[in-house]
């Protein structure tokens, strides 16, 4: 599941509704909605975003948090590191290579420290 994902279907189920329910809503496919909320597809459209938003009727602040849970919730990402450093790139493969042995524990760790960093440049 993605991040998205798992938001999607928190506000689904606590507003009581259906996949189907919700997908008619929205103008799509349940089967669609379903892949959407497991991360086996990919980003949601800006339309489709918008529209999710509204049908959950969710403003300002919390609607910022939803775009941003989705623009972190594509579940087969490429990193381009050609224009960066030697280290970006080793960093990149190594996190390409090693987050499928990596725990839960040590995800949150390494998510901790890009956060931190985030904060630092801000």
């Amino acid at each position: 599941m993605t991040p998205f994902g798992v938001k999607i279907r928190q506000l689904r189920k606590a507003k009581g509704v259906t996949l189907k329910e919700m997908a008619a809503a929205l103008g799509v496919s349940s089967a669609y909605l379903s892949a959407l909320e497991h991360g086996k597809k990919g980003r949601p459209s800006w339309y489709l975003l918008q529209r999710t938003i509204n049908y959950f009727n969710i403003i300002w602040d919390d609607a910022e948090d939803i775009v941003a849970l989705a623009r972190l919730s594509h579940p087969k990402i490429t990193i381009d590191t050609s224009a960066l450093s030697p280290i970006a790139t080793e960093l990149a493969n190594r996190l390409a290579d090693d987050i499928g042995q990596m725990s839960n524990d040590e995800i949150k760790q390494h998510l901790s420290l890009l956060k931190i960093s985030t904060l630092v440049k801000e």
